[in-house]
């Protein structure tokens, strides 16, 4: 079953199926500036699990790395998704999909924490060796 997802406004619509293939919380710079918060909330699907179903011609990107495409709303600047095209994954923004359920089980990027969180999950200095990171962690 497939969960429905929008921005801000509504006008650009989405849908999510099958499962995150992880869930976690990330403390990079990048994502903390772009989400303007001190984490963020993170879900990554499979590409091909994620279907903009109205408003694509409404959809900006900014890329201010290749490995990451942005993904907004050109009315309300509402964040949609990301596109990770080196990992073939999408990362779905919790709460633009009202019915995902967010069970994270990773933080990434500890070292750039402005924000400590002590909840028992594995803290990465910055991704997990399967993700090409160091795998190293830190301590909460």
């Amino acid at each position: 079953m497939a969960e429905k997802g929008a921005c801000f406004c509504g006008t650009v619509t989405f849908e999510v199926s099958g499962d995150a293939q992880v869930q976690g919380i990330c403390h990079c710079t990048d994502c903390t500036t772009w989400a303007g918060a001190p984490v963020n909330a993170f879900s990554l699907f499979p590409a091909d699990a994620v279907k903009v179903t109205g408003g694509e011609d409404n959809i900006g990107t900014y890329n201010k790395t290749p490995g990451s495409g942005r993904k907004f709303c050109k009315t309300c600047g509402g964040h949609i998704f990301t596109d990770h095209p080196e990992m073939g994954m999408v990362d779905v923004y919790h709460n633009g999909v009202p019915g995902l359920t967010h069970n994270p089980s990773v933080h990434v990027f500890y070292a750039e924490k402005t924000l400590a969180i002590k909840d028992g999950l594995p803290k990465f200095k910055d991704m997990p060796s399967e993700f090409g990171g160091s795998g190293d962690t830190l301590p909460e």
